[in-house]
């Protein structure tokens, strides 16, 4: 649910703040931003009703935890209709390897997956035991991300208002 209300310079700088660390406290953001605490936890709480602020998480290192080979897969589907991209979606939707997956255009495939794993035979596994199977699946094409080069959950907030 989008709020219709337009964001002002301390919602702004808020969204900036915790984009930097979701875990302030309410305390240390209200600092951060020059308001005390009543009216910052106040204007946190209206932005996550309103749906700008969707969620706060935890961001793991994927090789911390052994996921050593992440890969971006293009799947193409034999058919183009509703029923094969919501049952390929619902199927997608629930594997913990897929991080990320996208309906695309503009390329050769109708969807971009971002995929961890700890190495090659498990992503052998996952690429031959279970999205290949998924009905309508007619293609995959994979690339294995060698290095980040930009890293980022934040989104530009210089648009607003302008």
């Amino acid at each position: 649910m989008k709020s219709n209300q337009p964001l002002d310079r301390f919602d702004l700088k808020i969204l900036r703040e915790l984009q930097l660390d979701g875990g302030l406290s309410n305390q240390d953001l209200a600092e951060k931003v020059g308001l005390t605490a009543a009216p910052c936890s106040r204007r946190v709480k209206q932005l996550e009703e309103s749906g700008v602020i969707r969620d706060r998480v935890v961001r793991l290192d994927e090789r911390a935890v052994d996921l050593n080979l992440i890969a971006l897969l293009h799947i193409s589907m034999d058919k183009h209709i509703p029923e094969r991209f919501e049952e390929f979606e619902r199927t997608i939707s629930s594997y913990p390897e897929v991080l990320e997956c996208y309906l695309i255009t503009g390329h050769d495939a109708d969807y971009q997956l971002k995929v961890a794993v700890p190495d090659m035979d498990r992503y052998h596994d996952i690429l031959l035991g279970k999205i290949t199977r998924i009905r309508g699946v007619s293609g995959v094409k994979s690339a294995f991300i060698m290095r980040k080069i930009v890293d980022s959950t934040a989104v530009p907030l210089n648009y607003i208002g302008g």
